[in-house]
């Protein structure tokens, strides 16, 4: 199977919004994880006049996580689905929050310019065609010292990392997703883990790509070696 991308892979999300947050709901840990994500960026004052960048925020689980860690920021939240954003929409949302329906490639199009204090992308960078762009352009958006936080499923680079990940999508993922009328996506979701970068791999792109402070978090539990937290500061 070759990867969904761009408008394509938008389409699989419109189509898969409805039963999008019904399925992750199944996953342990999937919130309190990304809570653990939006910490690691160690925003401080609770967000007290910042400006944050929700890149890639779905049906808004990543907002959510993200105003927990910052409750009184400002945030943008932005995704290339509209199918995902009007399930985001149905969510009560403080005034500081907003959505956008935008593509990463499309964020000036789309009024979306910065500085921005803060960046965080979940289930982002493995699911667009250019990471190496993506990261350039979170670069350009960011005030310098301003911190990226990446929430990504990342293998650990182990055989039995590849082997668990496989495992959990044939026993339980893919047959969810088949029930709920996307196989294609989850199936596309399954193997744009296995195709994508390790932790140390990602980890050090951030690198090449001029971000500073990089640090490469572990999840616990059985995500151990799976989900990671790559976090940076834009120089």
């Amino acid at each position: 199977m070759t990867l969904l991308h761009d408008a394509e892979l938008a389409a699989a999300f419109d189509h898969a919004a409805l039963s999008y947050d019904r399925l992750v709901a199944a996953n342990p840990g999937y919130h309190a994880h990304l809570r653990r994500s939006a910490r690691r960026l160690r925003l401080p004052r609770g967000g007290a006049g910042l400006r944050l960048l929700d890149l890639g925020c779905g049906t808004g689980a990543s907002t959510a996580a993200l105003l927990a860690a910052a409750p009184h920021a400002e945030i943008v939240a932005v995704d290339a689905s509209a199918g995902m954003l009007a399930r985001a929409a149905t969510k009560r949302w403080p005034a500081g929050v907003s959505f956008v329906h935008a593509p990463v490639e499309g964020l000036a199009d789309a009024g979306v310019s910065g500085p921005f204090d803060g960046v965080f992308a979940a289930y982002l960078f493995r699911n667009v065609t250019d990471p190496d762009g993506t990261l350039a352009a979170v670069r350009s958006l960011l005030r310098p010292g301003g911190r990226l936080g990446v929430h990504e499923y990342a293998l650990g680079g182990r055989t039995v990392d590849r082997a668990v990940w496989t495992a959990v999508c044939k026993g339980i993922v893919l047959p969810a997703g088949r029930l709920a009328g996307d196989a294609d996506l989850y199936r596309h979701l399954w193997r744009s883990v296995v195709e994508f970068d390790t932790a140390s791999g990602f980890g050090d792109r951030l690198r090449r790509a001029g971000f500073a402070e990089v640090r490469v978090l572990p999840m616990p539990r059985w995500q151990t070696g799976i989900v990671h937290t790559f976090v940076g500061r834009s120089r």
